[in-house]
Formats: structure tokens, sequence, C-alpha cells
């Protein structure tokens, strides 16, 4: 099995009676989104996307409404099915499984939470986690024993018997994920969970998101129109734009080197402060960097991963510039006034 649990290769959509003419003219001709609604009368939903989910990973797809994010997370567990190009989850070609054997992927291996639950409202919390596992004609005793540890993971001990309208709305998003995780699938998709939830609350439920999947080592597809949320909780992020992926990247790659003027128009308010790490800005160690004036002992060390934000607070108790340290606390980088504040000022080199 491949280290990367979901492949997608060269993945359009076009939806319209037209869809497979205007399909072979997008083939044919290299037809854009606007040439295609024209003549075909069709809308090209997702636009040539691949990419790579590695085992474990939090990968946020990020798009405003209409960029073809919710489009993209349903082909992953077959619900649209691509007009063309190959998805895989699990080293299996989605399109390829019978109808029996994509119901037994989507409740067995693939989890999906929706920014609305659509909880049973007469079941019990416990009883709406237990659910799935109902339709899988799992014993009683079995449903009981997974729903409640479900539960606990979530932290909803000892709301078991309440009804769905007496939570509020991010316990209830609790009890969505906790039925998600009820048949412990090794693929989560989240599309917009949090998105209607306070700030406060959508904050916390986030933080519990990252250490609950990081700790299950589970492998999340998770989409947001928020970009805060998804440099909060992604691993990696893939920007779309009218079905398009126009940049994947860690958080800090997005932020310090936007591909082009609407990534940077994402990015732009976002603070470096704790986004950029030392390892990122860090120089080598030569004379010119390091001169041999400077007694190595007096200089401070920070690890590659400490944040702008540490930094300054390092550089402001010392005129010296600060070596940067690797996990066998080597020396691996020096940082200096003037790196510090470049990195505190982000990238110049993209033109807007």
């Amino acid at each position: 099995m491949t280290t990367n649990v979901i492949q997608l290769e060269n993945v359009w959509k076009i939806f319209g009676d037209n869809a497979e003419q205007a399909m072979e003219a997008v083939k044919n001709e290299g037809l854009d989104k606007a040439t295609v609604l024209e003549r075909f009368g069709c809308v090209v939903g997702i636009a040539d996307v691949s990419f790579e989910v590695a085992r474990s990973e939090i990968f946020c797809i990020m798009g405003l409404s209409g960029s073809g994010k919710s489009t993209l997370i349903r082909h992953l567990n077959r619900l649209i099915e691509p007009s063309a190009g190959l998805v895989k989850v699990l080293d299996q070609d989605m399109s390829a499984l019978s109808h029996n054997e994509l119901r037994q992927t989507r409740a067995k291996n693939i989890g999906m939470v929706f920014q609305h639950m659509a909880l049973l409202p007469h079941r019990t919390v416990a009883d709406n986690v237990a659910f799935p596992l109902e339709v899988q004609g799992l014993p009683k005793s079995k449903r009981w024993e997974t729903s409640l540890h479900a539960l606990s993971l979530v932290n909803l001990d000892g709301f078991e018997y309440r009804l769905p309208h007496e939570l509020s709305g991010g316990m209830q998003q609790r009890v969505g994920l906790a039925r998600a995780l009820a048949s412990d699938p090794e693929v989560l998709l989240m599309d917009e969970p949090f998105s209607a939830l306070d700030p406060l609350i959508r904050h916390e439920l986030q933080n519990q998101f990252v250490n609950l999947t990081k700790t299950l080592q589970k492998t999340t597809v998770f989409i947001t129109h928020d970009l805060d949320e998804a440099i909060r909780i992604g691993d990696r992020i893939a920007i779309m734009k009218d079905g398009c992926l126009i940049q994947i990247g860690t958080p800090e790659e997005i932020v310090m080197h936007p591909a082009d003027d609407y990534v940077a128009d994402f990015v732009k308010g976002i603070s470096n402060l704790k986004l950029i790490n030392a390892h990122s800005i860090m120089l080598d160690i030569t004379p010119e960097t390091l001169p041999s004036s400077i007694n190595i002992a007096d200089v401070p060390r920070a690890d590659k991963n400490t944040s702008l934000e540490a930094l300054i607070d390092i550089s402001v108790s010392s005129n010296l510039p600060i070596i940067v340290t690797d996990e066998a606390n080597q020396d691996i980088g020096v940082i200096s006034k003037d790196t510090l504040l470049k990195g505190i000022k982000g990238d110049e080199e993209h033109e807007h």
C-alpha cells in the first residue's frame, strides 16, 4: 500500500445535459470555463485537478463560494461521479467499485461530516452515533459500546441520553464527528463542519479536532472558506478558484510565497509571527553571517521550529545574531537582525 491514501489525477466535472460533448471539446480544443458555458450550456465544476494526500495528513481545500471545493470533496466518496480523471482512495479506484463495494467503503473506510449534521431529532445522542452501525447490522451491545467510546473521544461523556435539541450547536457538531468516527474510518471528509459556530466554540473545536485526528492518525480532507481556519489546522492547503487548483503548499509556503495575485489577496491579512519558523528565514553559517569576531559561546540559540514571534523576543534580549539548531542540537543556520526584519515584513518577491 502506498503512503498516499488519496490520489486524484486530472479530475474534471462538468454539469449539464451536454456534459459529454463539452468534455470532449475541452480535451480536444482546450476550452475555458466561459466558452464551455457559452457553447454547450454546461458548467465546469472541477477543472483538471490533481493532488495526493499522505497518510495521517490534514489536507485543507480552501476557496470562496462557487470555487468547486464542495464538489471536489464529494468525488472522494463518489457522491459525485467525475466526468474524466482518476480518483483513488486507499488504493481503490472509486469509479471501479460496484454499488455494494461502494456502500461498504463508505460505511467502514470513509467518514463524512457536514456543516449541518442532520441528526435524527427523536433519537438520543448515543443512538444517533450508533445509527450507521445499526445500518451495518452490528448487534446492539457492540453498537452501544462503540457509540459510548466515540462520544468519549469528543468529550461528550454524560450526554448519551440527551436529544439533539437539548445540545448547543458546538455539541451537535461533536455528535456528528463522533458518528463519523464510530466506524473507525481511515479517511475523514469534513465539509465546512465548524463554519456556522461562534468564533470561540469554533476555535475550541478546531483544536480538539486536530488533536483527535493526529492521535487517531486519521487522513483528513477538510473544506473551508476561511484561511485562518485552514492555516490553524492544515498540514497543507490547496486554494481553489473557478474549479481549478491555484496553489498547494504548507501554510508557511502559501503565506510567504503566494502563487499569484488571487492567493496574495487571500493571505495579505495573515500575520507571519506565529506562522513562519526559523528554518524558513535562516542563512547559512559563513564568515559573513557569523564573523569570527563574535564569541560563538555568547550567541543565543533557537530550535529550527521557533516562531518569528519567539525569535523577536530572543533578538530583543541580545545584540548578537541567533544561531538555529536542529533536532540533534547541531548548528545549522544563523538569523541576523536584518534577516529577522525581512521575515517579519514578509515576501517581497511577488508583484501585486
